[in-house]
């Protein structure tokens, strides 16, 4: 088959870099024939997709087709198998449940996906975070499971059934420097999402592939970086390129999910008046008010001062919590039974 007979046409199905997209346009190449070339040019043609794959629905695509290797059309023209008879009730009982179970509806909090697409053995208390999450309008949650117990699975379940649910499409993870290679490899061994680590030298590589105006922060939907490299000024002032500027509407936010591990590093040192906000806090201070989701992480969130945790729960969710107020009495009880 041609290169020409395998040109897909708006609506078909494609299969593009091991995912399944819906072509939304084709256009032809405009460039004249290069008169040094004894062969004729083969014609290009720009491909625009648009992504049907449950980690990545609804994300935008654009190919050359010509040259875009293992790119194929999927064939849904042929005819249908002719009937010969019903399937028996306990067949069409597996198949109506292969349906159910294979959707994930957003307004069904009951229909939890996560366990079921993550490679892992689950205990059940790790289950209570995400179906917290998918209750809630906006999932902010302070994970205080104790060390060992498995924070970094509970976190994967609740990111991975909220990008399932398309409630979420990026990501931050905001860690210690010496755990990003952890994060990045149990996200894509336990839960098939592909992290990338922000660091020094990303925004080499980027500046020197994509140029001088490549902002790594807006590039790639699921991030990873340390919380030291964060709060330094050239990584903060790219941020705070793509935030909206003072007296600009917040709404929509920027971003979907911060995961924030080891939260109690960014808690704010001190008590009452003399409580000052570190580098590391003031960096998450920024960032926080831009995520939809948020996400904290720590096994000793509580380090006996009331004003320093109060500000860490007023930086996970400011419309709940308020520095130096100490938290309502339902909520100080759900936390026990969620997390104690």
């Amino acid at each position: 088959m041609s290169r020409l007979t395998n040109l897909p046409e708006p609506g078909q199905l494609v299969y593009v870099r091991q995912r399944q997209f819906v072509v939304t346009d084709v256009l032809s190449g405009a460039l004249p024939p290069d008169p040094l070339r004894s062969r004729p040019a083969i014609d290009q043609h720009l491909v625009s997709l648009n992504c049907v794959a449950d980690d990545g629905f609804g994300e935008d695509l654009q190919v050359i087709w010509e040259v875009e290797p293992g790119a194929r059309v999927i064939d849904r023209k042929s005819d249908l198998p002719a009937p010969t008879g019903f399937d028996t009730p306990r067949r069409l009982e597996a198949f109506l449940d292969a349906v159910r179970w294979g959707a994930a509806a957003a307004a069904d909090p009951r229909a939890i996906q996560s366990p079921f697409r993550s490679g892992i053995t689950i205990e059940d208390y790790q289950l209570d975070p995400v179906v917290r999450a998918v209750q809630m309008p906006r999932a902010n949650l302070l994970i205080a499971d104790d060390v060992g117990l498995g924070k970094t699975i509970e976190t994967g379940l609740v990111v991975l059934e909220l990008i399932l649910r398309h409630r979420a499409r990026t990501v931050l993870v905001v860690c210690p420097s010496a755990l990003q290679i952890q994060w990045r490899d149990q996200m894509r061994e336990k839960f098939g999402l592909d992290f990338v680590i922000v660091d020094s030298k990303l925004f080499s590589e980027l500046r020197r592939k994509r140029g001088l105006q490549v902002n790594p922060w807006t590039h790639y939907p699921r991030l990873i970086t340390s919380i030291d490299f964060l709060k330094r000024d050239r990584p903060l002032r790219l941020l705070r390129d793509v935030l909206p500027a003072p007296g600009e509407p917040a709404f929509p936010r920027r971003f979907d999910i911060l995961v924030v591990d080891e939260a109690h590093n960014i808690a704010p040192s001190g008590r009452g008046s003399i409580q000052v906000d570190s580098q590391r806090t003031a960096a998450i201070r920024t960032l926080s008010p831009h995520f939809e989701h948020k996400l904290f992480l720590s096994a000793t969130p509580h380090n006996g001062f009331l004003d320093s945790f109060t500000a860490l729960l007023e930086l996970l969710d400011n419309q709940r919590f308020a520095r130096t107020v100490e938290p309502a009495q339902e909520d100080v009880l759900l936390k026990r039974v969620t997390y104690g």
